[in-house]
C-alpha cells in the first residue's frame, strides 16, 4: 500500500507570495501538499506597475506555479476557483471538485475596494494581476494613439488627461511612470500630437502621499512628482467616476485618457468561508499562531489576515509580511505534524517600506535609515531583483532596466486588441468570480 495514502494533507489556497512561502516551507516533510489557484501563475506584484506602464513585459514579472513548484516532490498544484471552506467536514468547494484536507492555508489575497461603489470599477480598473497590468497598459497606449490620430486629422489631440486615484505606494510609482512615458519615451515617436503635454493626476483623499511613509520622504516624493509634471491633489476624496471623468469636491475632471484606481482594498471571502470575525475591509481576525479561532487546523495569512502583534500593531498588507506569515504558517505545521512545539506566536519582522518615483528617484525606509533620489532608487532597485523568483528573471529584469535608462526606450508598448481598442476601451475580462480573489498576496 501506498504510504502517501495516510500521510496528512495540507491543502494552500493562493499562489501568491503567502502561498508559496507556506508550500516552500513544507518542502520535504512527510506531508501532502496542495496548492490550489484560479490562475496558473504566481505574479510579483510589487512590479506590475511596470508591465502595466510598459516597462517591463508581463511574462518578466510572473512564472507558472508549477515551475516554482517543480522540484518540491510533495507538492501538486491544481488550477481551480475555491467557492467555500468547511472547517467541521475539513473539506474545500472548488470548480475542480471538492478537497479534504488536514490543514488549510488560506491565502486568497485581496482586491481594490471601490467604497461601495462597484460601477466604477469598467471606467477606473485597479491593479492586482497579470490580466488588469495587460488591459491598462492598453488603455494608456491606446490613449496616446487616439491622440495622435485625432491631431493627424486636424482635431485637437495634443493633450490627454490621465487620472490615478490612491496616493499610496502603487498611485506614486503608476503616476511617475506615466509621467516618464509621456515625457520621455513617447514624444520621439509621434508626428502630429505631443504626448509630453499630456495632463496627469494624482488624487488622494488623506492630507498627504505614502501615509505609510515618514512625512519628509513623502515630501520629497510629492516635489519630485511635481517636477516631473504630475497634478498633485490631496484631501480631494472622489465623488463619482463615470465615463469620460470623474467628481472631486463637486468639481468635474475630464479625462480622455485613463482614470486608474489605487485607492482601498477589500480582503478575499477568507473570513466568510470560515465564520471568523472580520474588520471593516474583511480582514478576518487571527489568533497568535494566525489559526482562525475555533478551527486550530487552518489558517489565514497574508493581505486576508488581520493579525495583531504583542505589542497591538497590525501586520501591514505586504509582499514581505505575507512571506513571513506563510513561511511561520508551514514551518507551525510541520512542527505539528513531527510531534515537536509549535513556534512562538507570529511577530512581524518590519524590513522597511520601498516606493519608486521614477528614473533615479525612490524613497526609502528601512529602519533608521531614509534614502530619497538616486541612493534610494539604488537600493530599491537591487532589492526587487533580489525577491524576483529565478536567476534567469533577475538578468532579464536588471538587463531590461539598464537599457531603459540608457535609452529612456520601453519594449513592451503593445495594445491587445488591434484597433478596436484604439477606437474605444475594450472592456475587462475577469476570472469565474474573479476567482473568488484567489490569486493570493
Amino acid at each position: 500500500m501506498d504510504a502517501r495514502a495516510h500521510r496528512p494533507r495540507v491543502v494552500v489556497v493562493g499562489g501568491g507570495f503567502g502561498g508559496l512561502a507556506a508550500a516552500h516551507a513544507l518542502d520535504g516533510a512527510d506531508v501532502d501538499v496542495l496548492v490550489l489557484d484560479a490562475r496558473n501563475h504566481h505574479c510579483f506584484q510589487p512590479l506590475l506597475y511596470q508591465a502595466a506602464t510598459a516597462a517591463l513585459s508581463s511574462a518578466d514579472i510572473a512564472w507558472p506555479i508549477r515551475h516554482v513548484l517543480r522540484r518540491q516532490r510533495n507538492a501538486t498544484v491544481l488550477m481551480a476557483n475555491v467557492t467555500g471552506v468547511d472547517p467541521i467536514a475539513r473539506r474545500v468547494a472548488t470548480t475542480a471538485g471538492d478537497f479534504a484536507f488536514d490543514w488549510l492555508v488560506l491565502a486568497t489575497g485581496s482586491t481594490h475596494s471601490y467604497f461601495g461603489h462597484a460601477s466604477w470599477e469598467a471606467e477606473a480598473p485597479s491593479l492586482k494581476t497579470v490580466e488588469d497590468a495587460v488591459g491598462i497598459r492598453s488603455r494608456l497606449l491606446a490613449a496616446f494613439e487616439r491622440a495622435e490620430a485625432e491631431a493627424a486629422n486636424g482635431e485637437r489631440g495634443d493633450r490627454l488627461a490621465f487620472a490615478i486615484v490612491g496616493g499610496g505606494p502603487t498611485g506614486v510609482e503608476l503616476a511617475g511612470a506615466i509621467a516618464e512615458l509621456a515625457r520621455r519615451t513617447l514624444p520621439r515617436e509621434f508626428r502630429r500630437s505631443d504626448p509630453s503635454r499630456a495632463r496627469i493626476l494624482l488624487l488622494e483623499a488623506g492630507p498627504r502621499l505614502l501615509p505609510s511613509f515618514q512625512k519628509a520622504l513623502a515630501d520629497d516624493a510629492e516635489r519630485r512628482l511635481a517636477r516631473m509634471g504630475v497634478e498633485i491633489r490631496t484631501g480631494a476624496p472622489v465623488e463619482d467616476v463615470s465615463r469620460g471623468g470623474l467628481t472631486v469636491g463637486g468639481e468635474r475632471i475630464e479625462v480622455d485618457g485613463a482614470i486608474l484606481w489605487a485607492a482601498g482594498v477589500r480582503a478575499s471571502p477568507a473570513a466568510a468561508w470560515t465564520g471568523a470575525a472580520c474588520d471593516r475591509s474583511g480582514r478576518a481576525r487571527v489568533a497568535p499562531d494566525l489559526s482562525v479561532p475555533g478551527a486550530p487546523n487552518v489558517f489565514i495569512v497574508g493581505d486576508a489576515a488581520l493579525a495583531v502583534g504583542s505589542d497591538g500593531v497590525e501586520t501591514p498588507g505586504l509582499a514581505a509580511a505575507a512571506k513571513q506569515m506563510g513561511r511561520y504558517v508551514g514551518q507551525t505545521i510541520r512542527a505539528r505534524c513531527e510531534g515537536r512545539a509549535a513556534p512562538p506566536p507570529f511577530r512581524y519582522r518590519d524590513y522597511g517600506a520601498l516606493a519608486t518615483i521614477g528614473r533615479n528617484a525612490a524613497v526609502v525606509s528601512i529602519g533608521r535609515l531614509q534614502l530619497t533620489g538616486f541612493p534610494g532608487w539604488l537600493v530599491w532597485s537591487v532589492a526587487h531583483i533580489y525577491f524576483l523568483i529565478g536567476l534567469r528573471s533577475r538578468f532579464l529584469i536588471a538587463a531590461n532596466w539598464a537599457w531603459s535608462y540608457l535609452t529612456d526606450q520601453r519594449g513592451a508598448r503593445l495594445i491587445m486588441g488591434g484597433a478596436d481598442a484604439v477606437g474605444r476601451p475594450a472592456p475587462r475580462r475577469r476570472g469565474l468570480a474573479e476567482a473568488d480573489r484567489s490569486h493570493a498576496s
